[in-house]
């Protein structure tokens, strides 16, 4: 082929309309991802974008809006039981999954149900 896949330049999680201060709230806040900046032309559609290291969550705003369940971005992390400490101080409700071999595996949910799954490998 005369193409390749390099990365994934980002992930997007839909978000209800208005939404955009509780996503800082916990995107930010919580979880710690550096807020970017939209392109001028995209602000309008409303939404925020974020980034840690190299990567990139976007949420966009779907209008009427249903949370992802299934489908779901997965995080690897350094340090997860104390990431499990964190949220459990900020009272963001995690489900453990022993199910993955070698990985020490949660799910949380976004503000607004969207699955996001965190692990740490090696464990």
């Amino acid at each position: 082929m005369s193409f390749e896949f390099k990365k994934i330049d980002h992930v997007q999680l839909a978000a209800p309309k208005g939404s955009e201060d509780t996503a800082r709230q916990f995107f930010a806040d919580i979880l710690g991802f550096e807020e970017i900046e939209k392109p001028d032309v995209l602000k309008k559609r409303g939404g925020v974008w974020f980034s840690f290291g190299s990567n990139q969550i976007h949420i966009g705003i779907e209008d009427p809006f249903l949370p992802a369940k299934k489908a779901h971005p997965a995080f690897e992390v350094r340090n997860i039981e104390q990431l499990k400490q964190h949220l459990t101080n900020h009272e963001v409700e995690y489900i453990e999954d022993g199910n993955l071999p070698n990985a020490n595996r949660i799910y949380v949910s976004d503000p607004w149900g969207n699955r996001i799954e965190l692990l740490e490998w090696g464990n």
